[in-house]
């Protein structure tokens, strides 16, 4: 059982219109400049700018009312439609921007593909713009990277995993404690990637503390994970619920889901886990 060929090969072409209109700025100070305060209420850089662009005019030609939320422009109807239209496409234009500008190989374009309920989520698309790995889920599918199916890895052992943490600046207390509970610590500098990393078992877990993490961060990641057999929550482990607003901010833990309570332990405070 595959995912939906049209919405596959419209998150194709999108990625590959965002991958053309970047290209010959990936890794130039250009790429950095500041335009504006975006829609989520961070600094828009060029590179973000163009890329959400190339994504505009994709689906500007495609006929169908969509609704779109990016993270640059907000909340936008393309196509004629005299409602709210039925499918609601939730973009990061570029995930990982300070990684493109500085031509480090880990960024992305993530979109996620839901009904008129945000937390209805019917497809998920991510893909690191630098090397075209693709990542992508349809609900009740599965989760495919390039093609092969994807399953969380079967590490239940929290002293044994590598986690993605994020968060040492503004909750370093927490940050530290996962640190000095588990194998490894990364951090790639790109959200969507990171999520996706964790469904295909790369990573066991990926943990955000800073409480800052947006929709467009998080969406198409989260069911990603959850097609390959994985869990995510916010920090108090309920199951995590996208806000209808860019403005809002939560907690992620994200995990193959073997040593959940663990992490979420980790992530409140409890330093020590059965050292």
């Amino acid at each position: 059982m595959h995912v939906n060929n049209e919405f596959l090969e419209l998150s194709e072409r999108i990625a590959k219109a965002v991958h053309v209109s970047i290209k010959d700025i990936v890794g130039t100070a250009e790429a950095g400049k500041t335009l504006y305060t975006g829609a989520d209420g961070t600094p828009t850089k060029l590179i973000d700018d163009v890329s959400e662009k190339a994504i505009f005019e994709i689906l500007g030609k495609e006929g169908s009312p969509f609704r779109i939320i990016s993270e640059e422009a907000g909340e936008k109807i393309i196509g004629n439609s005299p409602a709210i239209p039925d499918l609601t496409i939730i973009i990061d234009p570029i995930d990982g921007t300070y990684n493109a500008v500085q031509g480090i190989p880990f960024y992305s374009v993530s979109l996620a593909i839901t009904s008129t309920d945000l937390n209805d989520i019917i497809f998920g698309y991510v893909q690191n713009l630098a090397n075209g790995d693709t990542f992508y889920a349809e609900n009740g599918k599965g989760a495919y990277f390039n093609g092969a199916k994807l399953k969380t890895s079967g590490n239940s052992d929290i002293h044994k995993f590598c986690i993605s943490v994020y968060g040492y600046r503004r909750n370093t207390v927490a940050a530290s404690g996962i640190s000095e509970n588990v194998r490894r610590i990364r951090s790639f500098g790109s959200v969507a990637l990171d999520l996706c990393y964790v469904a295909a078992g790369k990573i066991d877990a990926f943990v955000d503390v800073r409480g800052t993490m947006r929709m467009t961060d998080i969406a198409a990641g989260k069911l990603i994970i959850e097609e390959a057999g994985g869990i995510v929550t916010d920090g108090d482990g309920d199951s995590l619920k996208l806000e209808n607003q860019l403005l809002s901010r939560v907690c992620v833990i994200a995990s193959n889901g073997l040593a959940h309570e663990s992490i979420l332990k980790l992530s409140t405070g409890i330093t020590d886990e059965g050292k």
